[in-house]
């Protein structure tokens, strides 16, 4: 049966369209009762359980369905969901909607009330329908619903009706449940002495007529890691308008969370501020110490110069929450019996969180999920629920899960739905395959990647023509002959977005068959490939470009420290040694050539742990060695995605997935030139080309380390480098290679863009065919927003997967002292690198409940003088590192001062150290 209805809706443009909504009504509908005999046959979905399991309600003694409304499912079910899901599925919510259950809407009704009526006449109808199974089965459907006036109605239409917190506490024999309620509104849990911290949230309609009058800004609210009293605001806008909006002290933040879309008001320039330099964490243990945290907000306050100020605001609504679950622990209340406790998340731009259990003591110790249910006007904290029990703090596996869980990293195993698309096997390549795939299995083609690698993605292969030029060819697995648009493997591979490298495991982007065996171009076994072969003078110059699918027969699976090896011993003369030869003399070329134009050459501490054969701990820490042969594979690869960039766009030009790398706004540049001129160096920043030159000038004879600490600065001065849709862009500049156009194409065993990137080749070069939404610009940009998602995420997870196994190192060596040089300067304390490890720390100068010493901050220089001793950017120090695990929340690496030696500074030696749950040490592709 169809039902319409018609209605006219004026656009933006002034006109004016006509609106038709039918509505499906279905007679053929089951209720989904297994046992009902009028139904049989009319079971489309999932059934319903045969037998209710009796929940040992004291409400409800007899078997029963629980039918939750609209809004139970989206205040308490999906209150633990991520970010973005609770919008979507509330869109998608709608009650029962069969012949027999539908109902209008009726005249004055508003479509909630609507929404309730029909829960209502649904529940009524299985009540009566199910009583037809059996007299005296008194099976019964039961409504469950936190609106009073609906609760009331279906009383009084005989309908059973409980609130979520009525039947949840009537489960006797899980009192543990009630932990889980989520708190219905802010002003239930409001604290008993009233006393208003926070101005009042203005409500969306105002906020949504400020941000049109210009009175107020939009845009996205980030917490400082380091300053819990302090946030910037993202303002939302064109290119030309995106600024950054600073917010200091905790009424100006005004109970907005990492992550929420604010409405922030621009405060008078008279009172704007300048980035505090000050480390502050919050580690209050009285839930509502809002003095304290006045107190503190005056050490961020101090006369700095006018052109330090930055534009200050403060958020006067919230227009989006982006609230998701939150991994941490339990700070149980010092009040004996006290059911109220303050939850401590693992991400300290979080803040606590207040929620009730019944369950502290069992909870104390272990890492648990909370999802946040309100933030009062009168609270100091939010208040939330229990959701989850993870498991014991400093478990590997606990602590594995927590980081995969605070990233947003898709860690499950692949869904039999997903795994259906795989090939059978045993599998090989058919005549089907050859299709459109030149054959190179002739051709002396090897690869050469980190030791243990099995997820080989590339392989190389350079020979002498009879023309007397060199054929060089970058071979890449065609994970998208595997990966079918549209399909469950398809959908699956997106959404994960990227393989994750942890130190010991890898979550894999596509599934294992392919990812280490199939798609692996593993040596003596015939593999398909996406190949780009060039014709090249011995100068290293293109003379031809072409693309092709192809099949390849690797002869050789190397490491890094085998294929060096092998260019360095004049005994070796066999075809690998010799492709190996002529492709690092041309890598070599090539890299000079992209330096000349202005790539730079930055740096990062990366480290390689080496593990216990049978605990898998750390036993060995070490910064990881780079060979020439590193710098081969990545020239070719660099080079090989330049080509296919040009290609895809010269064909798409509307729709090509491209990579971009924007130049960073001179701001970002303050702390290297200052450090730089403390030693009486320049840094120009002008153009990639004079930072490239001055960088390679940057030398000191007495200090040859200064130059890597420079490009490690350098590194930290640098935008994100994005995926982004050609057609919704017109910047395509990759600023730190130089380059005009750039994309990714060399890694689709773990990498989702490359994927795309293969598509559209392959329908370039007539291989494959095409697809609509690859050629649907807004739906590729919407693919590039996930996937610069999730790159980002599994950068933090891999940075937070080695400061897990950094700690896990330090608790097994006990005290060490090392040298270590400053990085950055702070008003109570120094940032540290030890090159030995690659780590990072922080020394604190301040102690709670101790002297405080002298301390000078210039952050023109920039310097430090502690007592009579200065401490500058690039100084030498030496540092003792302990692992701290006073507190299980936070473990950290303290950093102690050693030398110079400053009188009360250097002793006790516990002060207080680094936090390593946040991104600290950098860490690419682990050898893994």
């Amino acid at each position: 049966m169809l039902k319409s209805k018609t209605f006219l809706k004026k656009t933006r443009a002034g006109g004016v369209v006509k609106i038709v909504r039918e509505h499906y009504l279905r007679d053929d509908i089951g209720c989904g009762a297994p046992a009902c005999a009028a139904c049989d046959g009319a079971h489309a979905g999932p059934a319903l359980e045969t037998q209710p399991r009796d929940q040992a309600s004291s409400l409800c003694p007899w078997p029963h369905y629980l039918l939750p409304d609209t809004n139970v499912l989206l205040h308490q079910i999906i209150s633990a969901w991520k970010p973005g899901t609770r919008a979507s599925v509330a869109s998608r919510l709608r009650p029962p909607g069969s012949l027999e259950t539908y109902i209008e809407q009726e005249q004055g009704e508003n479509a909630n009330d609507r929404n309730d009526r029909a829960i209502r006449v649904a529940a009524k109808w299985y009540n009566e329908h199910l009583k037809k199974l059996s007299a005296e089965n008194q099976l019964q459907v039961i409504l469950i619903t936190n609106d009073k006036k609906n609760k009331e109605k279906a009383v009084e239409e005989g309908i059973p009706a409980f609130t979520c917190e009525e039947y949840v506490k009537s489960l006797t024999a899980n009192p543990e449940l009630v932990d889980r309620l989520a708190c219905l509104s802010e002003e239930s849990n409001e604290i008993e002495s009233g006393k208003i911290i926070f101005s009042e949230h203005l409500p969306l309609s105002k906020l949504q007529q400020g941000i049109k009058s210009g009175s107020y800004l939009q845009g996205t609210f980030r917490a400082s890691r380091e300053n819990y009293l302090e946030a910037t605001v993202w303002i939302h806008g064109d290119k030309e308008d995106e600024k950054e909006i600073l917010l200091q002290g905790l009424k100006h933040l005004n109970r907005a969370i990492h992550e929420d879309i604010v409405a922030v008001e621009l405060l008078p320039k008279s009172q704007w501020v300048a980035p505090s330099s000050v480390v502050l964490h919050d580690e209050g243990q009285n839930e509502d110490d809002v003095e304290r945290d006045e107190e503190r907000e005056l050490m961020l306050k101090t006369a700095v110069s006018e052109k330090m100020l930055r534009p200050t605001g403060r958020v006067v609504g919230i227009i989006k929450r982006n609230w998701r679950p939150y991994c941490g622990m339990l700070s149980k209340s010092g009040i004996k019996e006290s059911r109220r406790h303050l939850f401590t998340p693992a991400d300290k731009r979080i803040p606590r969180i207040r929620i009730e259990t019944r369950q502290a003591s069992t909870l104390e110790g272990r890492r648990i999920i909370v999802a946040i249910d309100g933030w009062p006007r009168s609270s100091r904290y939010p208040n939330g629920h229990f959701v989850k029990n993870l498991g014991d703090v400093g478990e590997k596996e606990t602590e594995t899960e927590v980081l995969l869980l605070e990233h947003d990293v898709p860690h499950q195993p692949f869904s039999q739905a997903v795994l259906s698309f795989l090939p059978k096997m045993p599998w090989s390549i058919t005549e089907n395959d050859m299709k459109n795939r030149e054959d190179l299995r002739h051709l002396c083609v090897c690869s050469v990647d980190p030791p243990g690698c099995t997820d080989i993605d590339d392989a190389l292969h350079c020979r002498e023509l009879s023309n007397g030029n060199l054929e060089v060819g970058v071979h890449i697995a065609d994970v998208s002959h595997f990966i079918r648009p549209g399909n469950a493997l398809d959908q699956e591979s997106a959404r994960r977005g990227t393989t994750v490298y942890l130190c010991e495991k890898r979550i894999d982007m596509v599934p294992e068959l392919l990812s280490s065996n199939l798609c692996s171009l593993r040596s003596n076994v015939d593999r398909l490939a996406f190949s780009c072969i060039w014709e090249m003078n011995h100068n290293a110059e293109i003379l031809k470009t072409r693309f092709t699918k192809s099949v390849i027969n690797s002869k050789a699976s190397l490491t890094y420290a085998e294929a060096q090896m092998r260019i360095d011993s004049a005994a070796m003369k066999d075809d690998i040694t010799t492709s190996l030869r002529g492709l690092n003399k041309l890598a070599k070329i090539l890299k000079k050539g992209r330096i000349e134009k202005g790539a730079l050459t930055l740096s990062s501490p990366e480290v390689r742990f080496h593990m216990d054969s049978e605990t898998h701990d750390p036993i060995d820490l070490q910064t990881k060695e780079l060979r020439e042969t590193n710098s081969m594979v990545e020239e070719f690869m660099l080079l090989a995605n330049i080509s296919v960039a040009k290609k895809i766009h010269e064909e798409f030009s509307e729709h090509a997935l491209l990579r971009k790398h924007p130049a960073p706004p001179p701001s970002n540049y303050e702390i290297l030139v200052k450090a730089a001129k403390s030693k009486n160096l320049e840094i120009k920043t002008d153009t990639a080309k004079s930072l490239a030159d001055s960088l390679d000038r940057a030398e000191c004879p007495d200090f040859p380390y200064l130059n890597t600490l420079l490009r490690i600065l350098a590194t930290r001065c640098m935008m994100q480098a994005v995926y982004f849709c050609s057609g919704m862009d017109n910047d395509f500049h990759h600023y730190g290679l130089a380059s005009p156009i750039y994309t990714h194409f060399t890694s689709p065993i773990r990498r989702y863009a490359d994927i795309i990137v293969h598509r559209l080749l392959a329908v370039a070069i007539g291989a494959d065919s095409t697809y609509p939404e690859l050629t649907d610009k807004h739906k590729l940009s919407d693919i590039c927003k996930n996937l610069n998602f999730r790159h980002k995420m599994a950068q933090y997870a891999q940075r937070a997967s080695v400061a897990f196994h950094t700690q896990l190192f330090f608790k097994s060596k006990g005290i060490v002292s090392e040298e270590a040089y400053i990085l950055f300067v702070r008003k109570n304390a120094i940032v540290v690198l030890i090159p030995k490890y690659g780590l990072e720390g922080t020394v604190f100068f301040e102690e709670k409940d101790k002297p405080k010493p002298q301390l000078t901050y210039d952050d023109e220089i920039p310097s430090l003088r502690i007592e009579g001793t200065v401490f500058h950017v690039f100084d030498k120090v030496k540092v003792k590192i302990t692992l701290d695990s006073s507190n299980l929340q936070h473990q950290k690496i303290r950093m102690a001062l050693v030398e110079p030696q400053i009188p009360g500074i250097n002793t006790p030696p516990e002060v207080s150290g680094m936090d390593l749950n946040g991104p600290g040490v950098k860490k690419r592709k682990l050898d893994k």
